[in-house]
């Protein structure tokens, strides 16, 4: 993968040496396997290449096709490279050294503007047509590379991160307001419903599954694709969509596996992951190669507080895939001594903006340190299967069924969801009942489960008209009873998720040099998940019943039949903060002094925080509470530093 940038002067004015070379160095903070750049007159590419893949070593970009008047530059890894060849009849020679760029070069001359439709895979390019004389370009469908830009006083400009856009000649570093608004009242894991919005005032982002054309002095976007618009498919028995399944996600995962270094995958106790490394292992235990497994644990010391249904320390599930599994080298780490709190500066920098996922923050830069130190090019993972390949919302589906009047199938399926679970029928009875017929319930306030919209001041809140802005989107799905298949949908509809899984993976990639690969958020096995009938997905009292059976000898019975307990990450974040309580609660009180921050952050709540959260538990890792005063620390530093520099 590579850090790309560019310059694109409207007028005739060449691009200066001092800009060039400006946005190059902002860029030295990330290694490099090759560096250069192209320029003719007004127009500028350059990249920042780490070589990931075995085609792009020795690749030399931006590359330029002398015969069609093309220059490319690309932070790029194609899947789809055989479908590719044969729809542009590559000579087989050819094929096997053929860079990615150069593909999609040969995509662009025989589609144009219509490339992106035909790729699969995790991409950002800029393509400059020197006939034509623009330039074009597009991000994924899935959004898992990144593409900055800035378009003013007679220039366009755009980058992979944002920092080296903050030095060219004109940009004021301003704080966009209306961004941070959302970004403190959106209770959920995303930043802004602004899909094009970053915290840096007038410098925005290319969406995911959108193309940008920069011609004569305008700039205009547009969507290419929708994940979420499939077709039903309709098989004829659970063995044709079993065997349909293991189809499209071996090839998902075998597009994956693509790298000259070591593969390496975080693997926790559950299917998603599990299902991840064991159909990679099948492909990999031919040619000699293992995998790398990393895997969280709570600290010793760390009392499990979690109630029986929940487990924090997932080793005996892990171990059983591993050894099941095979070829697979296990690492057990507990990053002793971090905390969500030690890492926040890490964090900022490599995001260039506030978060919101700070629990998992210090495990998975543990992650990625110990992937680096083992040359790791590829890391799995199986972030998004649980709206793709493991979904199965269970009481959701027994509440339609009860809707339709189904009573024997809702009877039979309980029954037997109620042995498998080891639960009890008559709390399952209540829930769904009151799912069902919502008007025979007490209504009853819904609670908001991360406590972020507390936290923006009111008088901030009214000068922005956030909450108007946000009145038509949906803020939260987890507290609302929206039906599962819409909620579903909204995961891959709403853009503003895919920005912040982008962002966090391409800026960790480039910070170490090695890129996260998720096979459950393929475009292929995205579309066909959407397509199966929810009826795969629950039957016979099983949840994630579709990826259950199609591991069937992939993994252990011990974790593909598991449905009593799951795995909880990180229960232990408190507990890892006990030490440093003292410094975080100084740093909140010394925010709740600081007139800067108490113009965005809600300086009564904070303190209400404080007084509820006292001492703190273990089990408070829950507490809203302390999550929001996590959270006013985060945005607290974020505001400083973008002040200091």
């Amino acid at each position: 993968m590579s850090a790309i940038a560019g310059i694109y002067h409207y007028d005739p004015k060449p691009v200066s040496l001092e800009e060039s070379n400006n946005m190059m160095q902002a860029l030295q903070r990330y290694h490099a396997d090759y560096i250069d750049t192209w320029q003719e007159g007004s127009v500028f590419l350059g990249c920042h290449a780490q070589w990931i893949t075995p085609e792009s070593v020795n690749e030399r970009m931006p590359y330029y096709d002398d015969e069609c008047k093309l220059v490319i530059t690309a932070d790029a890894i194609i899947d789809n490279r055989a479908e590719l060849f044969e729809r542009l009849q590559v000579e087989h020679g050819r094929r096997r050294n053929m860079k990615d760029s150069e593909l999609i070069l040969l995509a662009y001359r025989k589609w144009a503007e219509d490339a992106p439709n035909y790729l699969i895979g995790d991409f950002a390019f800029i393509i400059w047509d020197e006939i034509k004389r623009q330039l074009f370009g597009a991000r994924d469908v899935s959004g898992n590379r990144t593409l900055y830009y800035y378009n003013h006083h007679q220039q366009f400009a755009f980058c992979t991160v944002i920092c080296p856009l903050l030095t060219l000649p004109g940009v004021q570093k301003e704080l966009h307001e209306q961004w941070l608004a959302e970004f403190l009242s959106i209770p959920d894991m995303y930043e802004s419903v602004n899909i094009y919005s970053t915290p840096y005032k007038r410098i925005d982002q290319l969406p995911p599954a959108h193309a940008i054309i920069v011609r004569e002095g305008r700039v205009s976007l547009s969507r290419y694709a929708v994940l979420s618009e499939v077709e039903p498919l309709r098989l004829k028995s659970n063995e044709e969509y079993v065997e349909a399944f293991r189809e499209v996600f071996q090839e998902a995962v075998d597009a994956r596996l693509r790298t000259h270094r070591q593969i390496g995958a975080a693997l926790s106790g559950g299917l998603d992951s599990g299902a991840v490394v064991s159909f990679a292992a099948r492909t990999l235990r031919p040619r000699g190669e293992s995998i790398h497994a990393y895997s969280y644990i709570p600290v010793s010391d760390f009392v499990d507080w979690t109630s029986k249904r929940l487990i924090a320390d997932e080793r005996p599930f892990i171990q059983s895939t591993a050894q099941y599994v095979g070829n697979i080298k296990e690492n057990y780490m507990d990053f002793q001594g971090k905390s969500p709190f030690s890492e926040v500066d890490d964090w900022l920098t490599f995001l260039e903006m506030p978060y919101k996922y700070f629990e998992n923050s210090f495990w998975i830069k543990g992650l990625y340190e110990q992937a680096q130190t083992d040359d790791v090019g590829v890391l799995l993972t199986g972030a998004r299967g649980n709206f793709t390949i493991s979904w199965g919302p269970t009481l959701e589906y027994y509440t339609l069924l009860l809707r339709k009047l189904k009573w024997i199938h809702f009877s039979r399926e309980l029954d037997q969801y109620t042995k498998l679970t080891g639960g009890r029928k008559f709390r399952y009875l209540k829930v769904i009942g009151k799912n069902a017929f919502p008007f025979l319930a007490k209504s009853s306030r819904t609670q908001d489960v991360t406590g972020i919209s507390d936290l923006i001041n009111p008088q901030f809140a009214e000068k922005t008209n956030v909450s108007e802005q946000l009145s038509n989107s949906v803020l939260n799905l987890r507290a609302t009873k929206a039906d599962a298949i819409e909620v579903r949908k909204e995961k891959f509809t709403n853009l503003s998720i895919a920005n912040k899984n982008g962002a966090m993976a391409s800026k960790l990639s480039l910070q170490y040099g090695l890129v996260e690969r998720d096979p459950t958020s393929d475009p292929r096995v995205v579309r066909f998940c959407l397509s199966v009938p929810i009826e795969q997905y629950i039957q016979n009292g099983q949840d994630r019943s579709l990826i259950r059976r199609a591991t069937h000898q992939y993994l252990p019975d011990k974790v593909r039949l598991n449905q009593r307990v799951r795995g909880v990450q990180p229960a232990d974040w408190i507990h890892r903060m006990t030490p440093s309580w003292g410094s975080f609660i100084d740093e909140v009180q010394q925010l709740c002094k600081d007139g800067a921050a108490a113009q965005y952050l809600n300086i009564d709540t904070i303190k209400d925080a404080i007084a509820e959260v006292g001492n703190p538990r273990p089990e408070h890792a829950v507490n809203p509470k302390a999550r929001l005063l996590m959270h006013s620390v985060i945005v607290y530093r974020f505001l400083k530093n973008f002040h200091k520099h």
